[in-house]
Order: structure tokens, then sequence, then C-alpha cells
């Protein structure tokens, strides 16, 4: 199972961890892992190419773990275009989680 946690504070994303394997299927054809893999990375990668803002990255040696860090003093323009895109991230593993519940399981808090 894939854990997603989605941490805010005042309504806005500060940081999100992904972890475990969705094991719906065999390795290198699980469509769930490479679903949330690529919606996840790639927001990360958009948001940095998009905003020019460096995100905090810890990512696992092995894969299964992923958590992101919005640092603190970002002007306010460019913090709601990065909550813009977080925000269509987290669209699309719920839209994942909808349809793969029994791997994917999203805290939004």
């Amino acid at each position: 199972m894939i854990n997603v946690i989605v941490k805010r504070h005042n309504s806005q994303i500060k940081q999100f961890e992904l972890s475990g394997h969705a094991a719906s299927g065999p390795y290198g054809y699980d469509l769930v892992c490479a679903g949330v893999s690529a919606v996840s990375f790639g927001s990360v990668n958009a948001v940095m190419t998009l905003s020019g803002e460096d995100l905090e990255i810890d990512q696992g040696d092995e894969g299964g773990f992923l958590r992101v860090t919005v640092p603190a003093g970002i002007p306010v323009e460019t913090m709601k275009n990065i909550q813009l895109l977080l925000e269509g991230m987290l669209v699309s593993l719920k839209t994942i989680e909808q349809e793969y519940n029994e791997f994917i399981n999203i805290q939004d808090q």
C-alpha cells in the first residue's frame, strides 16, 4: 500500500510524504505505482521549473519513499502558483485513490 500524507498550515500544502509500494502488479508492471510516481515527480519537477524555487526533497535509495517540503520565505505570488500545482497533484492522486483504494491511501491533514 502506498500511503500519502499531506501536511498543511493555514490551508497551504507545506509538505507531502509518499511511502510504501502499491504491489498492484508484478515489478515493472505496477500501474498504480507508475501513476503515483509520474504524478508526484512530475508535479515536483513542474513546481521547481516553473517557480524557480527549490523544494526540500528526501528520497529513499530503494524507492518507496519521497518527502517534499516547501521552504519558508517564498514570495506570496510564487507561493500561490506552487500551491496551485501541488493541489493539482493532490487531485490527480485522489483520482487514482478513487479507482485503486486498496493500493493507495491519502491523508490530507
